[in-house]
Formats: C-alpha cells, structure tokens, sequence
C-alpha cells in the first residue's frame, strides 16, 4: 500500500511537472519572495530616509520662520520710520534755522574784524603823524582789539558747537 501510494505521489508530481502546474506554482513562490524582498528593501530605505525628511521639514519650518521674522521687522522698520517722518521734518527745519543764525553770527564776526583791521589801519596811519609814544599806545591798543576780537571768535566758536551738541542729543534719546 505504501508503495501504491509513492507511486500515486510520484504519478501526481509528473503530471504537474510535465503539465507546468509545478512550474508556475514555483515561479509564483519565487515572485513572491521577491516582491517581499523588494517591499523590505524599500521599506529599509524609506526608515534611513525618515530622519532625513524630518530633518529637512525642520529646516523649512525654521527658515520659514525667519522669513516670517524678517518680514515683521521690515514691516516695523516701515512703521518706525512713518511715525518719525513729521519730526525728522521739524528737526530739519529748526537745522535750517540754526545754520542761518550760525551765519549771521559769522558774518557779523567778519564784519567785525574788518573793522577791527581798518581802524588797526587808521590807528598806524594816524601813528606815523604822530610821535613814537602814541604810535606804541596806538598798536597797543590795536592789538588789545584784535586779542578782544579773537576771543569774541573763540567764544562765537564755542557757543555753535554747544548749540550742535543740544540739537543733536535730544535727537539721540528720541532715536
């Protein structure tokens, strides 16, 4: 009986051979374990990719994010600068006026030493009619006026560059 069926077995393989049943069904096997091999290969590279992709989203979220900060900043920056525009205005106007009477006050001081230098000249014209004394008495007293007028100059000199420095430091604390 067992030899009966070994040989039923052995009847049963020939004729799936010789038919191409077993063929197939070894093809599929083989296809199967590919396709599983295949899917284990992808789902390996797709897990090393996974950091990767993570990484990268935290990048565009972050550089997103900058952009975002950069955007509201210029936004401010905008802002800012509008809000300070009608005193940026005022503080250029009062400058005007300013350089003006720094002006003023130079030519003045100009006006003044070239008076200074033609009654200087006076005075030496006058000391050579006159005798050697009073030409003396005469340049020293020129020359006190000169060293009076320079000192005025010093002085002029000293009140602009306070007067900038006013002007600028109030500018300084709004800013």
């Amino acid at each position: 009986m067992k030899r009966l069926l070994e040989f039923g077995k052995k009847a049963m393989f020939y004729v799936r051979v010789l038919s191409g049943y077993e063929e197939r069904r070894i093809r599929s096997y083989r296809l199967q374990l590919e396709q599983r091999l295949r899917s284990a290969q992808e789902k390996k590279e797709a897990s090393r990719k996974i950091p990767e992709q993570i990484m990268l989203s935290e990048i565009r979220k972050m550089v997103e994010e900058m952009q975002n900060v950069n955007k509201r900043l210029e936004e401010m920056e905008g802002d800012i600068n509008e809000y300070f525009k009608p005193i940026d205005k005022e503080v250029g106007v009062l400058m005007d006026m300013q350089m003006e009477k720094e002006k003023a006050k130079m030519e003045m001081m100009g006006s003044m030493y070239k008076q200074a230098l033609i009654e200087k000249a006076e005075t030496q014209a006058a000391g050579d009619v006159n005798s050697a004394n009073q030409t003396n008495m005469e340049t020293m007293s020129a020359m006190f006026k000169q060293a009076l007028l320079e000192k005025a100059e010093a002085e002029v000199a000293a009140e602009m560059k306070k007067s900038q420095k006013e002007q600028n430091l109030p500018l300084s604390k709004q800013g």
